[in-house]
């Protein structure tokens, strides 16, 4: 695991950027703090911070260059499969001078060009130039596990694994309108797009040509569509019951598979099924295994450690449990807001930081259960949508009962406030057909209250553009399946991801996630509906296959998202950053962006007696405001659209 960053320059304007390249890659240190390496030739410069994984020696350091002197690679990820290959090519007389898989992988290169992608099982993001073509190669892995992103004008192509390695270019900070709004709904920029107008992200699965004459984007690899035809040749000819044999088989490989590693390895485990399954079949393969959960001793409701340690007992794993306060929470909080670099507001990353922190301690790479709620349907919003489309009489019942619901106050801060929290969600989505209702149940807050923030309250073409893109897949009477597929990839990338690799890589840690092995996600979207979920239950095959190998125990619980205590803290020790900071009005109408009155009222709200579920608008806001203050450097940066 490791960070890169590289430009291409266009012409001699952009050839004076070469030399910031150091300044990049400090800001990539915590990415790799083993090793640093720049590669300059010609008008192109390439740049690795390494994190030692695979083959610790001098050998496997970065960039690397060929025998040949024709292509050097960086590369940041695993190539799990990497030995396979080796062998293959060694048989046909090629020659290695390390034991590193980013060797295999640049010869495999030179062999079959962007062809190899197709062989990779692993998770990357890489950059190779040709010297003798003064072309320049990239490519994103087909889940977008690790990320890309890339500065374009008319003088120079600039990439990077974050953001912050580009802002140390001294690139053009102009805000994109329609990602500001985006952001605003979803806690996050999705897609291609970024908060800046000139940076882009390259797409999962998509790799990269870049030469003095043009710039084209190619896919390799697309998330099967579930449709009909596609179910039938994955999973036509097999029962429940031989599914889940398969299912096992698939799993047991990716696991395998992401056990190589010539460091401390290990695997967080939440007590919930998805960890819980991945911890069983790394067990069985690697005894006394190290596992990892967190605690919450002043929030006993969310604390899950009690089924971790059942998991734990039974597969024998050295387990350790990091038992944390609210005080160690808040402590941790503006680590995270400053090592974010574009906003990003999902506050579960607070816990997720954390947990790799005291992991690294421990091991340096960790198994995760990431991406199993999104192709099995384990979210709360996919029981929801099911009983949208099947419940009908239940939905008519609620449309009866539906104005009582505004008569008790909606809150996640108990039992029965939450519930009519969700009921009154639920309702709503009834409101809407398929394609808006999952734009809503993945926001949290509908467009219109989102556009009531901006001074300017246009809802602009080029953002029904975006958001219909995004859609494209979920169709009027479509199967539910679709749901789940633009979840992987709307969701999955933009969040779930983003999260894991950004508090991950802020503690130099590595994080591997079996179940997005593009084998297991080819079977998962061959297999029909009723697979996954029905009216009983949710992940239906997952829990299925693996009931036999897991503690009952864990079977007869709730599924409980954290709730980080943001309300509490916003009305005690962050209230002065509220109030005389972030959200004061002088700040706000010095910005030029937002609607003071309207960001009165929802302080007004926070403040009152009854704030239901404001916490999460005014932390969305809250991260922006700390992140315009520290890399926004005019008073009020240019706006496209303000």
């Amino acid at each position: 695991m490791c960070g890169i960053t590289g430009i291409f320059a266009l012409n001699e304007n952009g050839n004076a950027f070469l030399s910031r390249i150091p300044d990049a890659l400090s800001c990539l240190e915590k990415r790799g703090p083993d090793a640093e390496g720049i590669f300059i030739q010609d008008r192109v410069a390439l740049g690795h911070r390494r994190l030692s994984i695979i083959d610790l020696s001098e050998g496997g350091k970065q960039p690397m260059t060929d025998d040949s002197g024709r292509y050097t690679i960086v590369f940041n990820g695993e190539f799990f499969n990497y030995q396979e290959h080796r062998q293959a090519m060694r048989s046909l007389g090629v020659s290695f001078s390390t034991d590193s898989d980013t060797e295999v992988l640049l010869k495999l290169f030179i062999q079959e060009g962007p062809s190899c992608l197709q062989k990779i099982n692993g998770f990357f993001a890489l950059a190779i130039y040709d010297a003798n073509e003064k072309s320049l190669f990239l490519a994103r892995d087909r889940m977008g596990v690790k990320p890309l992103l890339m500065y374009s004008d008319a003088d120079k192509i600039i990439f990077a694994s974050e953001m912050k390695a580009l802002l140390a270019y001294g690139i053009e900070r102009d805000i994109d309108q329609d990602s500001l709004f985006t952001y605003f709904q979803l806690n996050y920029i999705p897609g291609k797009n970024s908060i800046f107008q000139k940076v882009k992200k390259l797409s999962p699965g998509h790799y990269l040509i870049v030469n003095q004459q043009e710039t084209k984007e190619i896919p390799y690899y697309e998330i099967p569509n579930p449709d009909e035809k596609y179910i039938q040749s994955v999973s036509g000819g097999l029962d429940y019951q031989a599914q889940q044999i398969q299912l096992r088989e698939l799993l047991t490989e990716a696991v395998r598979i992401r056990l190589v590693s010539d460091v401390p390895l290990g695997a967080f485990l939440s007590g919930g099924i998805d960890s819980s399954v991945i911890v069983a079949l790394a067990a069985k393969l690697r005894p006394h295994l190290d596992t990892f959960s967190i605690g919450y001793k002043d929030e006993p409701f969310f604390d899950e450690t009690h089924y971790a340690k059942l998991v734990a007992e039974k597969y024998k794993t050295n387990h350790t449990v990091f038992s944390l306060t609210n005080d160690d929470l808040y402590e941790n909080l503006f680590k995270v807001l400053d090592y974010i670099d574009e906003p990003f507001a999902d506050s579960s990353a607070l816990p997720v930081h954390i947990l790799s922190m005291h992991t690294r301690k421990h091991v340096t790479v960790a198994l995760s259960g990431d991406g199993a709620d999104e192709m099995f349907a384990g979210y709360n919003k996919h029981k929801a949508e099911y009983l949208c489309r099947e419940n009908t009489m239940g939905n008519l019942l609620l449309r009866a009962v539906s104005p009582a619901l505004k008569i008790f106050p909606a809150s996640r801060n108990s039992f029965l406030g939450n519930k009519v929290r969700q009921m009154r969600r639920y309702y709503e989505g009834l409101q809407f057909d398929e394609k808006d209702r999952y734009w809503r149940w993945c926001a949290i807050t509908g467009e219109q209250e989102a556009m009531q923030l901006f001074k300017n309250q246009q809802i602009s073409p080029s953002y029904r553009l975006r958001k219909a893109e995004i859609l494209r897949k979920i169709h009027r009477k479509g199967d539910m399946n679709e749901v789940l597929l633009t979840d992987m990839e709307l969701v999955l990338p933009n969040d779930m991801l983003t999260k894991v690799d950004l508090m991950s890589m802020a503690n130099s840690l590595e994080v591997r996630n079996p179940f997005l092995d593009y084998r297991v996600v080819n079977f998962a979207f061959g297999l029909p509906l009723s697979s996954k979920i029905d009216r009983y239950g949710r992940k239906k095959i997952l829990k299925d296959a693996f009931r036999a190998e897991l503690p009952q125990e864990i079977y007869q619980r709730g599924k409980k998202g954290f709730e980080v205590p943001l309300l509490k803290w916003f009305k005690t020790e962050l209230r002065p950053l509220i109030e005389k900071d972030l959200l004061n009005d002088e700040f706000i109408i010095s910005q030029g962006v937002f609607n003071v009155h309207e960001i009165r009222k929802l302080k007004a709200q926070l403040f009152s007696s009854d704030p239901e579920d404001i916490q999460a608008r005014i932390w969305n806001l809250i991260v922006f405001q700390y992140w315009w203050k520290k890399h926004i450097n005019t008073p009020r940066a240019k706006i496209n659209g303000y």
